[in-house]
């Protein structure tokens, strides 16, 4: 097998993932506790275990021309395996090649920075989150120093819906060891802290190429949004300095009407009823409302698993992604 013959530095890691980690959350697959099959040459593939099973996070990072080549070598190589969060032309070569069948999982927006700006009815919520900051003198900058986001996080995290736990794998650790080209913004008001994020770079051909915004945390008191407001600033930043794209990542289980071939209908109704009726154990719903309100592209994102009842990959998953 070769990721038994070499396993990549990880200074040979970051090499693959600056030339071909284009996916939104390729930079979250260095989390603690994730595994990699590695072909020298080629790429990796970032994955966890669980139960017998492999759950893989996000497209390979490669080439898309050697997408099939990793992905067979992968398959060959171990135990039954999904796939979470992955783009569209991937779900359909893993149709088409590997018999898989596939879930629509939500969708991912890209902004066009080049052609963005506030105007328009939908973005009204986002002119009204700018003004009431500004009456509000709340400012907004990118800082390095500021050392009360972890105590600010763990407040925040006693007003989320999952009895405090952190989701991890779909959403990546707030501190990891490899933090290199990440971006960090925060929002006070006067010198009280009020929300930061961070975004994690998206890169292709060496180059940073976009930012999403990974890691978000809220002061409850600011009713109009200060995401908003800290997305706006840090934007303005990104595209003075050439910054074409950014991604705003996954709105979990926000599917639409359109069906693939390769799509498995029974699960895409329960990723359905997730949307509508599971707010309580996640706010899917307001997610959505608040990406949506940037006018970005939407592309649907997948998961890929072998037959059309993904029951085991599905409690994979949410094990790992420690819904439960």
């Amino acid at each position: 097998m070769p990721d038994a013959i070499h396993r990549f530095s990880f200074e040979e890691r970051i090499s693959y993932l600056k030339e071909y980690g284009s996916h939104c959350m390729s930079f979250s697959a260095l989390q603690p506790g994730i595994q990699y099959f590695d072909m020298p040459g080629i790429g990796y593939i970032a994955y966890e275990q669980k139960w017998g099973r492999r759950a893989v996070l996000s497209d390979p990072v490669c080439n898309e021309k050697d997408h099939e080549t990793l992905i067979g070598e992968f398959l060959r190589s171990g135990n039954p395996t999904g796939f979470a969060q992955i783009s569209e032309p991937v779900a359909q070569l893993l149709f088409e090649k590997f018999g898989f069948h596939a879930t629509q999982f939500g969708i991912e927006s890209i902004i066009d920075l080049k052609n963005w700006d506030l105007k328009g009815k939908k973005k009204q919520v986002l002119r009204t989150s700018l003004n009431q900051a500004q009456k509000r003198e709340i400012v907004v900058s990118e800082n390095y120093t500021e050392n009360r986001h972890n105590q600010f996080s763990k407040q925040w995290m006693k007003t989320r819906k999952l009895d405090s736990r952190e989701i991890r794998f779909l959403i990546r650790p707030m501190e990891m060891d490899h933090q290199e080209e990440t971006r960090k913004f925060y929002a006070y008001q006067e010198d009280k802290l009020i929300g930061f994020i961070f975004f994690d770079p998206v890169y292709s051909n060496g180059k940073v190429i976009s930012y999403v915004p990974n890691i978000s945390r809220f002061d409850r008191s600011f009713k109009q949004g200060i995401f908003y407001t800290i997305m706006i600033a840090a934007m303005d930043i990104f595209k003075e300095e050439g910054i074409e794209q950014i991604h705003l990542g996954l709105s979990p289980f926000a599917v639409n009407d359109s069906n693939s071939l390769f799509e498995a209908g029974f699960p895409k109704k329960m990723v359905r009823f997730l949307y509508q009726n599971g707010n309580r154990l996640y706010s899917f719903k307001g997610m959505h409302f608040t990406k949506s309100r940037f006018r970005g592209t939407e592309y649907r994102t997948f998961c890929a698993h072998k037959g059309k009842l993904p029951f085991r990959e599905i409690m994979t998953l949410f094990k790992i992604s420690n819904f439960f």
